[in-house]
């Protein structure tokens, strides 16, 4: 049967491919936004699909939707250094109060909720690859903290619902995604390189470029990310890619896929900046049947080209678009 689906952060990154997988499942999707660092460029195609609506809402605040819900998925939260670094107390409250606001409303509608987690609550790990049972090494004042933090508190409550009020609950610990409509913008390495090397600019790498970072494209973690909210799995499962690669032999890679001669120049290492990054997809694997399956060499031709096309002049106009007809508040 159809499901009634609210996706909070739809109009993100991960979000906005969630609304799409969705709907393509045949389901009705009610997608939530603030749009403090989401785009509704992203999900203006789905604006006049009768089984698609969207409200421009903080869930830090009271959430409500009428009708039922079969499904919630708590997408909602700055994902990039370069904005929760910025907006830290909203980072802190959409992980906080937005998760308890959520779980109150699973509890209510007796739906299932998903919440996206985060490869950083391993912070700078001294484990690797990293698996579910690993604990973290994260500094709770460090910069990143207000991220990091906001995701385990997330998944304590998230738990603390799932044992004391029996909600049904999926936790996906997400490493490096990276696909269209990720923002040009956004800080993290892959539009990084990606928007030096069309500006025909340097590529900057932080400290030696030693640090290793492991990728998953967008169409292999969605399916991953839907395969654990239908599975019965109520505990934390890794979803990423466990292909790892340097950020000097990525920052090689863009050069030779974009074509360009562009050096490489280095600057100090933010702080706290994770020097590994690996998950050990065992779980994933055995529990949801699941493994990453678009090479990264495949999805960054796919990625280069999205990334290609922003720069025209028509996708550019298309920021000055009005979307107010198709917004409730």
């Amino acid at each position: 049967m159809n499901k009634r689906v609210l996706i909070t952060g739809a109009a993100g990154f991960l979000g906005s491919h969630l609304c799409d997988k969705f709907i393509n499942e045949g389901d009705f999707v009610i997608g939530m936004d603030n749009l403090i660092t989401g785009d509704l460029k992203n999900i203006e195609h789905l604006f006049k699909n009768p089984d698609f609506d969207f409200y421009h809402h903080d869930v830090s605040k009271f959430v409500h939707v009428a009708g039922d819900l079969d499904y919630i998925l708590h997408f909602a939260s700055p994902a990039s250094p370069i904005d929760y670094l910025k907006i830290p107390i909203q980072t802190l409250k959409v992980g906080s109060l937005g998760t308890h606001n959520l779980l109150g409303l699973a509890k209510e509608k007796n739906a299932r909720i998903m919440i996206a987690s985060t490869s950083e609550i391993y912070g700078d790990p001294l484990v690797h690859p990293q698996t579910e049972e690993y604990y973290g090494n994260v500094n709770t004042i460090g910069p990143r903290g207000v991220y990091d933090e906001a995701k385990r508190f997330q998944e304590s409550i998230t738990m603390a619902y799932h044992r004391f009020h029996g909600v049904e609950t999926r936790i996906a610990r997400i490493f490096n995604t990276y696909g269209p409509r990720m923002r040009l913008n956004d800080g993290r390495v892959i539009p990084a390189f990606m928007g030096q090397a069309l500006r025909g600019e340097d590529l900057t790498v932080f400290g030696d470029g030693s640090q290793t970072r492991s990728f998953c494209y967008v169409d292999d973690e969605i399916d991953g990310l839907f395969k654990l909210l239908i599975s019965d799995y109520a505990y934390p499962i890794n979803i990423g890619n466990p292909n790892e690669i340097t950020i000097l032999q990525f920052a090689e890679e863009i050069i030779k896929l974009t074509g360009t001669n562009q050096k490489i120049i280095y600057k100090p290492l933010p702080t706290d900046d994770p020097l590994q990054r690996q998950p050990d997809i065992t779980k994933a694997k055995e529990i949801l049947n699941w493994e990453p399956k678009i090479s990264r060499s495949k999805g960054m031709k796919r990625t280069f080209e999205y990334f290609k096309n922003l720069t025209s002049e028509e996708l550019l106009k298309s920021e000055h678009k009005d979307f107010s007809n198709h917004i409730r508040k």
